[in-house]
């Protein structure tokens, strides 16, 4: 298995409609977990949607749900609502995904001021520190109590052994920027209990990546 490498939406390519490589080869585990901690209805936030097409498996796997996708990236939020429009060719009943929203977690105000879970993968790692503090800040205002924030991608534990392909992403994040590198679940767990979160399941996943999921008190 090749080293895992960030997925950017700047190197995904020219067509609206972009891809994720590795999107095909989580999202089954992921929607696994999903559908143990989100609710039996109402709207669930995806913040970093990326090209769209998580929360379009999302929003056929779990047609009782209605998806708010998002990002900060204006070529994401066009791959997004091009993803979701050719679901919809095929899918009659794809009627669940809202237009993607442009959201940048470390903005003061975000466009929405309600929903009942939010869902983020693979954002922590390559993004600053400083906006996973504005995505818990900002998931406290914008969730109910007891709703969830469900987290997915490579973390970093003390207690167990990190995998040599993790490490070598983690290097390899921070030689492209400082301010990216794998997030210690400890570090994550202090800054989630700062903010009225606990966590409320880890979840091993494949290729060495974890669910973290997080319920508001």
């Amino acid at each position: 298995m090749s080293d895992p490498k960030p997925w950017l939406i700047e190197e995904a390519g020219e067509a609206a409609r972009r891809h994720a490589p590795a999107t095909l080869r989580n999202r089954v585990a992921i929607t696994d977990v999903l559908r143990r901690h989100l609710p039996a209805t109402g709207l669930v936030l995806e913040i970093a949607s990326g090209s769209g097409e998580h929360v379009v498996h999302f929003a056929e796997a779990m047609p009782h749900l209605q998806w708010q996708p998002s990002d900060c990236e204006p070529q994401a939020l066009r791959s997004i609502a091009a993803w979701s429009a050719d679901a919809r060719l095929t899918n009659v009943r794809l009627a669940n995904v809202r237009p993607p929203m442009l959201i940048d977690v470390e903005q003061p105000d975000w466009p929405i001021s309600h929903a009942d879970a939010i869902v983020c993968i693979n954002m922590l790692h390559i993004s600053p520190w400083s906006a996973t503090r504005s995505l818990f800040r900002k998931a406290a205002e914008v969730l109910p109590t007891h709703a969830a924030l469900f987290l997915y991608g490579p973390f970093i534990r003390h207690d167990v052994k990190t995998a040599h392909g993790n490490l070598e992403f983690d290097a390899s994040l921070k030689g492209r920027n400082p301010e990216w590198g794998l997030r210690d679940v400890a570090q994550v767990d202090h800054l989630a209990d700062g903010c009225g979160f606990i966590r409320a399941a880890l979840v091993e996943m494949p290729a060495n990546n974890l669910s973290l999921v997080y319920c508001k008190v």
